[in-house]
C-alpha cells in the first residue's frame, strides 16, 4: 500500500471532524500508512479451516420453560390498587 497523499489525511481528520496541525499531518500520516500495510497483511492469512469466534467467555445462555401463573385475580381487584381507574382501565394524566 502506498503512503497516503496529504489531501487523504486531511480528507480523513475532515470526516473525523478533528483539526490537525502540520506536525500531526505528518505523524498521523505515517501511522495510519503502518496501519493499512499491517490490514494488507492480513488479507493474505488463510482463514479457511478456522470456525468463527461467537463467544470467547465461554459462557452460554440458560433458558427456562415458560409457565404461565394464574393468580386468581380479577380485573376489578386488581384496579383497587390503583389510585384512579375509570372503564375498567388504570387512568392516569395525560402525557405528550
Amino acid at each position: 500500500m502506498a503512503k497516503l497523499t496529504r489531501e487523504e489525511i486531511l480528507k480523513l481528520a475532515k470526516l473525523a471532524r478533528i483539526h490537525l496541525t502540520e506536525e500531526e499531518i505528518d505523524s498521523f500520516g505515517n501511522d495510519i500508512s503502518i496501519i493499512l500495510e499491517y490490514v494488507e497483511q492480513l488479507k493474505d492469512v488463510d482463514l479457511g479451516k478456522l470456525a468463527p469466534t461467537y463467544q470467547v467467555t465461554g459462557l452460554t445462555n440458560v433458558f427456562r420453560e415458560d409457565v404461565a401463573v394464574d393468580y386468581n385475580e380479577t380485573p376489578k381487584e386488581l384496579l383497587k390498587n390503583s389510585p384512579d381507574s375509570e372503564n375498567n382501565q388504570i387512568k392516569v394524566r395525560r402525557m405528550l
